[in-house]
């Protein structure tokens, strides 16, 4: 951990295109549970007795080898939502560009770059959402849960409970909300205990609280569908998913290093990457593979992933179109539901042909307005950000008899450190005073009248 970090560059083509593809995929998801009605969900009967289920949830998507081999991956695009825990490891590490962590300004910068898009779609969205549901008499979230999304993190909780009737893949955020929150910790414990152990010692807490959480709790996996009398609660926890986080934390500090998984052959990674994928895959099948699998499912269906669009570049020069898709890639996981939804309820209904009709528009449309919010997003920012320093200049107590002296701290233009070097009074108008502040290396003259004294004002708040 001592070693200087090698500077790389933070958009690897390959990692955004799994990063659009996952996004993609739950969509595919969640429209196909919607079609069927939930036909089929992932029960702890084992192998066999989900591959009967599954063989019969196929016949409402269709007829043929091609429907088959189609839907059948498609049942399990829920994976993709431990994939994106990985990546998020990874790139909170690269993120850091080799400096040091301050936990207090990650934490707020991390929170509101998580945060923005979501006020953006929620602000957005939730009139949309009344506009089309008056319209079509269909369904409206009622007033308490829009308030719960407009205010969000307001009513926080770890599960997101209050924000599932607007749109169900929202319990997402509260978890990667925590994860940046534990981030600080855990890097600092990976300075002071090293890699190794703070791997060992996140497997441990996982698999401990997993077992605690299938075994006495008595909860389900979020994909699981089962009678359980705490449901799926504590498995959305970040505890449950801590050591998937903490190998893609450990994977970005091998990439700066010029090591690790993603410096690996194509070969080597598959080799890997294939059965340990496997295990995963057949452990979900079995209560007691609740334990592990979703740990083994993210390691595993992350290599396969990165070596598909690796190969993928090799054939086809696409790395500025996969980076630039990839950055749209949370914008569309807040969206996508709220496509999904609606066109299943209100074109699509139980017509298959109609299914197959509408997905591109809907994996397109949820691309476009995916697209439009982040372009929003930043303007959404300033005039909020601007409201609120028009709030704190009216509202904030700085007395009008205050009397400027050579030294005093003040604020100019909402910037602190500044102090008054000079003061002169304007002879044409006596009641008039100009100032020399100074910064750094820097001074400057300006009226008194646009300085505030920065120890009766306090420090403004920067969002």
């Amino acid at each position: 951990m001592t070693r200087s970090p090698v500077q790389r560059d933070l958009r690897l083509p390959w990692l955004e295109g799994i990063r659009i593809f996952a996004a993609v995929f739950l969509l595919l998801y969640h429209a196909q549970l919607l079609l069927t009605h939930y036909a089929y969900t992932p029960q702890p009967t084992g192998l066999l007795d989900n591959w009967q289920r599954m063989t019969t949830a196929v016949t409402p998507l269709g007829t043929g080898v091609w429907t088959w081999l189609w839907s059948l991956p498609i049942w399990f695009g829920y994976q993709f939502v431990d994939v994106f825990v990985l990546i998020s490891g990874f790139s909170l590490v690269l993120s850091l560009k080799g400096r040091p962590i301050e936990p207090g300004s990650f934490i707020r910068q991390r929170f509101l770059r998580i945060l923005w898009p979501f006020w953006t779609v929620a602000w957005l969205g939730y009139p949309i959402l009344w506009a089309i549901g008056t319209l079509t008499h269909s369904y409206i979230p009622d007033p308490w849960h829009i308030f719960a999304g407009l205010t969000f993190p307001l009513l926080f909780d770890y599960g997101g409970l209050l924000l599932l009737s607007t749109n169900g893949p929202w319990w997402f955020v509260p978890l990667i909300l925590s994860f940046a929150l534990v981030f600080p910790l855990l890097w600092h414990l990976m300075h002071r205990w090293g890699v190794k152990n703070v791997l060992i010692a996140s497997i441990a807490v996982t698999l401990g609280y997993r077992f605690l959480a299938t075994y006495v709790l008595e909860g389900h996996p979020t994909y699981a569908m089962v009678s359980a009398d705490a449901g799926w609660q504590p498995f959305l926890t970040f505890v449950a998913k801590l050591s998937t986080f903490v190998v893609g934390m450990i994977v970005g500090i091998y990439h700066q290093r010029g090591k690790g998984a993603v410096y690996w052959s194509n070969g080597k990674a598959l080799l890997i990457g294939l059965p340990v994928y496997v295990l995963g895959f057949v452990g979900q099948f079995y209560r007691s593979g609740w334990i592990t699998n979703e740990f083994f499912i993210a390691i595993g269906l992350s290599l396969i992933c990165m070596v598909a669009f690796r190969s993928l570049l090799k054939v086809v020069n696409c790395n500025r179109l996969l980076s630039s898709l990839g950055r749209h890639s949370y914008s569309y996981y807040l969206i996508h539901n709220f496509i999904v939804d609606r066109t299943m309820h209100l074109y699509v209904g139980d017509n298959v042909n109609r299914y197959y009709q509408a997905l591109p528009g809907m994996i397109l449309g949820t691309l476009s307005l995916a697209m439009l919010v982040d372009w929003v997003t930043p303007k959404f920012q300033q005039g909020a950000t601007g409201l609120w320093h028009w709030l704190d200049r009216w509202l904030r107590n700085s007395p009008k008899d205050w009397t400027p002296q050579v030294g005093d701290p003040v604020i100019y233009q909402e910037q602190e450190d500044w102090s008054i070097l000079q003061l002169e009074q304007v002879r044409r108008d006596p009641s008039l005073y100009l100032c020399c502040i100074a910064r750094g290396g820097e001074s400057l003259w300006v009226n008194v009248q646009d300085l505030k004294p920065a120890t009766m004002a306090g420090k403004p708040f920067s969002v």
